[in-house]
């Protein structure tokens, strides 16, 4: 008896395997949904996170285009400027920082047109040329903040709002209630969930690589303020009515 059943134990093995199979089968069909499918489940709001991941998309890429614009400059450049203004050339350094379509640039420029007035009304000029560069760079940055942090609620309402009509579903349903009303409902308000937290890392992550690429440029345009103030500070620098004398 023994022998018989130890030699039945592989025949019945071999049979339960395509039944556990079979049963595993649509399971694992349930759970194959694209993302599309997905989204279209988690009703009108995800609408609302599909365009705000557009509108972060576009400021991320247009700021990033813009300060990688405004970090672009010849590491020469203020030697440049420091041999003009010493060999007198005032109109060649101008024309040197007109080629540039930078913030340090248009510093530097701005100063060279106050060139021979008092050191205190040239810094104050180039300053307020600098934080109107920084204001323009930083010009949208808070919008993405600002989808960063709404996204998430937004995708946490949509959850609320998906538990609040799986039970009131399961509440008109008297005594015919099924589990798969609630489940359901459930499966579909945590789409809006995953699509909020995915809309609002991405704009989290941007914001901050943003911001920290708009620190490298003020950081720049601070340590070229200070060089060209030195420069026009140094005695062995011609006054203004020489240099206009030179070139003339």
């Amino acid at each position: 008896m023994l022998r018989y059943l130890l030699q039945a134990d592989p025949a019945a093995a071999m049979q339960a395997a395509p039944v556990e199979a079979v049963q595993t089968a649509p399971i694992q069909q349930e759970m194959s949904y694209s993302l599309i499918d997905m989204a279209t489940k988690g009703g009108p709001l995800m609408i609302v996170l599909l365009v705000l991941s557009v509108i972060a998309l576009y400021i991320f890429g247009k700021k990033l285009w813009m300060i990688g614009q405004a970090s672009k400059i010849d590491k020469d450049f203020m030697m440049d400027i420091r041999d003009y203004i010493h060999d007198g050339k005032l109109k060649s350094a101008k024309t040197l920082c007109s080629k540039y379509d930078t913030p340090v640039a248009r510093m530097v420029e701005t100063g060279l047109e106050r060139y021979g007035r008092p050191l205190g009304d040239i810094q104050s000029a180039v300053e307020n040329v600098g934080n109107v560069e920084v204001a323009r760079l930083e010009k949208g940055l808070p919008y993405l903040a600002m989808i960063a942090g709404g996204a998430p609620m937004i995708g946490f309402l949509g959850t609320v709002i998906g538990m609040v009509q799986a039970f009131f579903n399961m509440s008109q349903a008297g005594n015919n209630i099924d589990i798969t009303l609630l489940s359901s409902g459930i499966y579909t308000a945590m789409i809006t969930t995953v699509g909020g937290l995915v809309v609002g890392i991405i704009a989290y992550f941007g914001y901050n690589y943003l911001t920290s690429k708009v620190s490298n440029v003020v950081f720049q345009m601070e340590s070229s303020t200070i060089e060209f103030m030195d420069l026009l500070d140094d005695p062995d620098t011609p006054a203004k009515e020489a240099t206009e004398k030179d070139e003339d």
